[in-house]
């Protein structure tokens, strides 16, 4: 029997195996496997309900905060992966920027952590320009430098 797949298209129901494994998903496991398959699903439950007791902005704020993180990585590697840092710097600044006024008691700390990668990644971006010309002008003053 088709099943509506909420986009007003259809998909066949997924085979379900045999029987017992439609009443029982773990009917073939060892009673190891058995009891490993269960504490997870346990674990899995318990995080899920520790998420849902957690308001949405601390949450939000957590992954902004990751995005910082990622955008200090690449800006850290040598050399820098600025392409990569702009991304992850304009991905936090959609968040913290689009949710103003939404992000709850951290928000403060999350524009200035928006305000320190972005001033970082202008102070990289210029070191690596000025890097660039000084290379380019150490091959100006040295004629022998082209291969001439």
């Amino acid at each position: 029997m088709p099943v509506d797949d909420g986009r007003g298209q259809s998909a066949s129901p997924p085979p379900q195996g045999t029987p017992d494994q439609a009443a029982d998903p773990l009917a073939g496991l060892s009673d190891e496997e058995r009891a490993q398959a269960e504490e997870l699903a346990q674990q899995l439950a318990e995080a899920r309900e520790q998420i849902a007791n957690t308001p949405a902005s601390v949450v939000v704020g957590n992954h902004a905060m990751g995005l910082y993180e990622l955008g200090a990585i690449h800006l850290s590697q040598q050399p820098p992966n600025l392409e990569e840092a702009r991304l992850a710097i304009d991905a936090l600044g959609a968040l913290v920027e689009g949710l103003e006024g939404r992000l709850g008691e951290h928000e403060a700390t999350l524009k200035e952590a928006l305000h320190q990668i972005r001033m970082a990644f202008v102070q990289v971006s210029r070191a690596m320009e000025e890097t660039a010309e000084d290379a380019e002008g150490s091959e100006e003053d040295d004629p022998g430098a082209s291969g001439e």
